[in-house]
């Protein structure tokens, strides 16, 4: 296939598969409230629990899964991975206590793993002088789901109720596994030599936690979605607080969450160019660093609209973090071990989901909301600042995995 028509449809499926995780995920506190009987004084904790146990189980499959991808097809692992998230979503739609609601986000954990999949396709067919421009398109296309998402979900949890919108999030989910199913093709394999693949069986048992970048890039999103997920659960309430009123909240926080998916989707691609050009390290140590700063001074604000003003800011730093990191690894490891590399990564990234819903709950519960964007802020700048000052040493090369 042609790497454009490539990169055209996995864009498409991933603004959906975006706008059906963020038309639900950010209002997930009200659903506890509103139809599931939580309790205000017990919502934080129930968000922190229901965000984190999705996230604890998809570290421990998306190795697994990555793995998989690499020996039986990352198209297959995109299938399997959509069609397992649509019938989860259809049941969170359909519970009626928090206990359910746990145990589908359960399910959920053990279905995810199409973001990765969808980059490890990607990977696959982009050229290599257009990896920066087609890994920053993807991110532009996950945030640009960011903006259609918390405003489509915020406009149908008011008229219909958030019920319906998880139903319609399985809809979207099914499509892309249809479109991803008609239109894709498993990337091809390069024809090796004796000597190759005894080299690609060689590479296979190489521990990739072991080769110093690939490391600290795993650590680094650790920290990166430990320090947004802190947010994710409070995000609603603390825009009532701003708002001064619980009225017509879900649809204000929609329009609030969506303005820093308008500006990724509008920055995401142009990080990746300059990152092409200028380097995807000092490109994701720059993005980090203006993340930190600008959450920071979101706990300043004691309204609505500077708030909104700063989210949007933010949003514009915050799409070149994951272009650059995902550049990189691509640029660490061979094409056949893609999906091990992606996977690690979503896996990581799970690590850092899971603890930061329940870091955010414990201090938006003991400290106040506004501690939680402090917090968020001085992770961000410690993380560019120690990526900075201390990069990843390189090891003397060894075949393939040379730093």
């Amino acid at each position: 296939m042609n790497w454009k028509a490539v990169l055209a449809i996995l864009t498409c499926n991933v603004v959906l598969m975006s706008a059906s995780y963020t038309m639900l995920i950010p209002f997930l506190p009200m659903y506890l409230i509103n139809e599931l009987g939580v309790t205000s004084d017990n919502v934080n904790m129930w968000s922190g629990i229901i965000f984190s146990v999705t996230f604890i189980v998809s570290a421990v499959m998306a190795p697994i899964w990555g793995k998989l991808s690499d020996k039986k097809g990352r198209k297959l692992m995109a299938v399997r991975a959509g069609v397992g998230l649509a019938i989860t979503y259809f049941i969170c739609g359909i519970v009626s206590s928090p206990i359910q609601l746990m145990f589908a986000r359960i399910l959920q954990g053990f279905a995810a793993g199409l973001w990765p999949a969808e980059l490890a396709i990607m990977s696959s067919y982009a050229p290599k002088e257009k990896l920066g421009f087609c890994m920053g398109v993807m991110q532009g296309a996950l945030t640009a789901g960011g903006v259609i998402g918390p405003l489509l979900g915020g406009v149908l949890a008011s008229v219909f109720g958030m019920r319906v919108s998880f139903f319609i999030s399985a809809g979207a989910l099914a499509l892309i596994t249809l479109i991803t199913l008609i239109f894709i093709k498993e990337p091809p394999r390069e024809a090796k030599t004796p000597e190759q693949l005894a080299l690609a069986k060689e590479a296979e048992k190489v521990n990739l936690l072991k080769v110093p970048m690939i490391r600290r890039m795993l650590e680094c999103a650790v920290v990166i979605q430990m320090a947004i997920l802190i947010l994710q659960p409070i995000l609603t309430l603390y825009v009532a607080e701003l708002h001064h009123s619980m009225d017509n909240v879900i649809m204000l926080s929609g329009m609030v969450f969506s303005l820093g998916g308008f500006a990724g989707a509008i920055s995401a691609p142009l990080w990746g160019r300059y990152g092409q050009s200028h380097g995807f390290f000092r490109t994701m140590c720059i993005t980090l660093a203006g993340t930190g700063f600008i959450l920071i001074i979101q706990s300043i604000p004691s309204t609505l609209t500077p708030f909104a003003i700063l989210q949007f800011v933010c949003g514009l730093f915050y799409a070149g973090v994951y272009p650059s990191i995902n550049s990189i690894l691509v640029k660490k490891s061979p094409a056949e071990q893609r999906g091990r590399i992606f996977g690690l990564m979503f896996a990581a990234q799970q690590i850092g989901s899971t603890i930061g819903p329940l870091v955010g709950g414990f201090i938006g519960t003991f400290f106040g909301l506004k501690f939680v964007f402090i917090f968020a802020g001085i992770l961000m700048f410690i993380t560019s600042a120690l990526m900075y000052l201390k990069p990843p040493i390189s090891r003397k090369p060894r075949k393939r995995f040379a730093n």
